[in-house]
């Protein structure tokens, strides 16, 4: 069992290995962990599904930007950050200064180690299932999305807001599992899905009402532990197998593109202004021009 974990819970309850977030929002720790655990519940010759879910008031709001939006700005200032490795905040930090030149194979050193981490669910031999409760937002919604299946309160917002400026997803799920006109509407304008909407298009299997959330989560969690586990691998190779190679590349030029979306003299001054007053006021700013904060497509 993976131990020294600081932004995961790992358990194995019968046939299910349990992963829990400790908090809603990604740090530094969290894509290594994630790659630890998916591969020793792989290992678990016990575990027949793999079970993702939050603890937090919602599932997840994507990464800390009071460390890679606020805390750029100290490393940037001077102070000693530096570690040596690619997660080093403080190379981060000296790559994004706008007085140096941009490394983008640097950058997509950085940020690949994050998508690995996300898609070492997608990777994973066994199934693996997602409970989002309230929100999966930016790079929660990759998290979420990178498990083969989501069940999702129908209540629950799902969105990649940072489309409006300093952020491309990273993981192919947009594009790959939507139609292209609902794909591009909701990148182009930032705009999110309810739950309802998300398995209304095909991007969840399940979206009850938030209060059956947990008991359908659960039950579908069991009618998939029934099957042998090798059963379960054989029939997830056969169904990724379509869309193995696109959703490879796509995960690549989305990473590389994600650095390109923070290194834009709008992404700079994104950056200087989450550092001025903050990422909560920041982020405030950038939606103030669409209207209400993350309203979904269907206006009812």
């Amino acid at each position: 069992m993976p131990d020294d974990l600081t932004a995961l819970d790992y358990a194995v309850d019968g046939p299910v290995a349990r992963l829990t977030l400790r908090r809603p929002t990604i740090t530094l720790d969290l894509p290594g962990e994630l790659e630890r655990c998916v591969e020793a519940a792989d290992l678990d010759p016990r575990v027949h599904v793999i079970a993702l879910q939050g603890a937090g008031p919602g599932f997840c709001g994507g990464y800390d930007l009071r460390v890679f939006a606020e805390g750029m700005q100290d490393a940037l200032d001077g102070r000693d950050l530096h570690d040596g490795s690619p997660m080093d905040p403080g190379i981060a930090a000296a790559n994004h200064d706008p007085r140096r030149t941009w490394d983008p194979m640097v950058d997509f050193q950085l940020m690949s180690r994050f998508t690995r981490g996300w898609t070492a669910l997608a990777r994973a031999d066994k199934p693996t299932v997602c409970k989002v409760h309230g929100y999966a937002i930016a790079g929660g919604s990759d998290l979420a999305l990178s498990c083969d299946l989501l069940v999702i309160a129908a209540d629950a917002k799902l969105a990649y807001p940072p489309s409006r400026v300093w952020g491309v997803p990273t993981t192919p799920a947009w594009p790959t599992k939507l139609p292209p006109q609902v794909a591009k509407r909701l990148l182009l304008c930032g705009d999110a899905l309810t739950g309802a909407e998300a398995e209304r298009w095909g991007l969840a299997a399940e979206a009850p009402a938030a209060e059956d959330l947990d008991a359908r989560f659960e039950a579908l969690l069991q009618r998939i532990a029934h099957v042998p586990v090798n059963q379960l691998v054989a029939l997830k190779l056969f169904a990724d197998a379509p869309r193995r190679g696109t959703q490879e590349a796509t995960q690549v030029l989305g990473t590389l593109l994600d650095g390109v979306a923070r290194h834009t003299p709008e992404g700079y001054a994104f950056q200087r202004r989450a550092a001025e007053v903050g990422f909560k006021q920041a982020v405030a700013e950038r939606d103030a021009p669409f209207g209400d904060a993350g309203r979904t497509v269907d206006r009812g």
